[in-house]
């Protein structure tokens, strides 16, 4: 008789894990960050270094550290302070005309009617010409005193032609900048109106508002973050605004529409005095961060006492 032995049952362990490098969230999104450090931080830091020192490049080993020099030399001058002035003259005119003119444009292409899709299309076209093309025919086809359409109105009406650029230059400029960055106020707050909710305005016609309040605590309340993304985007790009200038006055009558870019470009690439150029650059970036800090507050404050009246 034979035994047949239960052979032991073995239970097989699991392989041990395999250690590997993990890619983390954080980890995929540094080499963006290392790019725009890069391409950003590093200009701007070197800018800074530079307006501490009498850099020339005319002569440039000789390159003595005067600590903030540059920056005495620029708020000191009265030519140079008009300079900043006509910056603020420049960006806060056409912000302002913009907002107004958009938000109207806006309220009108908000309601229902035959070609309004077409008529947006048309309206948006000014935004996407560029900035040297836009002073180029403001200069030769509206506002020449010669053959310009502002002059043959002007004279149509029995007057006499007006050179624009000379006798009104900034109010020119503005009104060339207004005309392309109006649209994109246009788009933003149309934007903002197209997500108001129908329904709180037929409770305001039901409850007896009249239009102005009903713009007022409704409308206004509402359009709050659109206005602010406004402000903020225009502000920035206001504020550099050089090509309308170039192509327009070239900075003239005299320093009547220089402003800041126009100013950096004029030290750096006419008088290659790199030092001062990028002092004026430093402060035109410390302007728009304060002048949009202070506009969004305010923005912030409004809306907040039409919410609490």
């Amino acid at each position: 008789m034979t035994t047949i032995a239960n052979p032991t049952t073995t239970t097989a362990s699991p392989p041990a894990p395999k250690r590997g490098f993990k890619l983390t969230p954080a980890a995929l999104i540094w080499p963006a960050m290392l790019y725009l450090i890069l391409t950003t931080q590093v200009p701007f830091f070197m800018t800074v270094y530079y307006s501490f020192f009498n850099y020339n490049l005319v002569i440039p080993d000789n390159r003595p550290f005067i600590g903030f020099g540059n920056y005495a030399t620029l708020l000191t001058n009265p030519q140079n302070l008009q300079v900043v002035l006509n910056t603020v003259v420049l960006a806060g005119g056409t912000l302002i005309l913009t907002l107004f003119i958009g938000g109207a444009m806006a309220m009108l292409l908000n309601r229902n009617f035959p070609g309004r899709g077409l008529l947006r299309t048309l309206m948006i076209s000014s935004f996407l010409v560029m900035p040297i093309v836009t002073a180029v025919v403001w200069k030769n086809m509206l506002l020449n005193p010669v053959f310009g359409f502002f002059s043959w109105v002007v004279a149509s009406l029995g007057g006499q032609p007006v050179d624009w650029l000379a006798q009104f230059p900034m109010a020119s400029v503005i009104a060339m900048i207004t005309w392309e960055w109006t649209p994109f106020a246009m788009l933003i707050l149309l934007t903002g109106l197209q997500s108001l909710p129908d329904d709180q305005l037929e409770a305001a016609r039901l409850d007896g508002a009249s239009p102005l309040q009903e713009f007022q605590h409704i409308v206004m309340p509402h359009w709050t973050q659109a206005i602010q993304v406004v402000v903020l985007m225009e502000t920035i790009a206001l504020l550099q605004v050089y090509g309308e200038i170039y192509g327009s006055t070239s900075g003239g009558p005299g320093l009547a529409t220089t402003n800041l870019p126009y100013f950096i470009y004029q030290k750096a690439f006419a008088e290659y005095n790199i030092g001062l150029a990028s002092a004026a650059g430093v402060i035109t970036v410390i302007l728009t961060n304060i002048l949009a800090v202070y506009l969004l507050r305010m923005i912030s404050r409004t809306t907040a006492s039409n919410r609490g009246g």
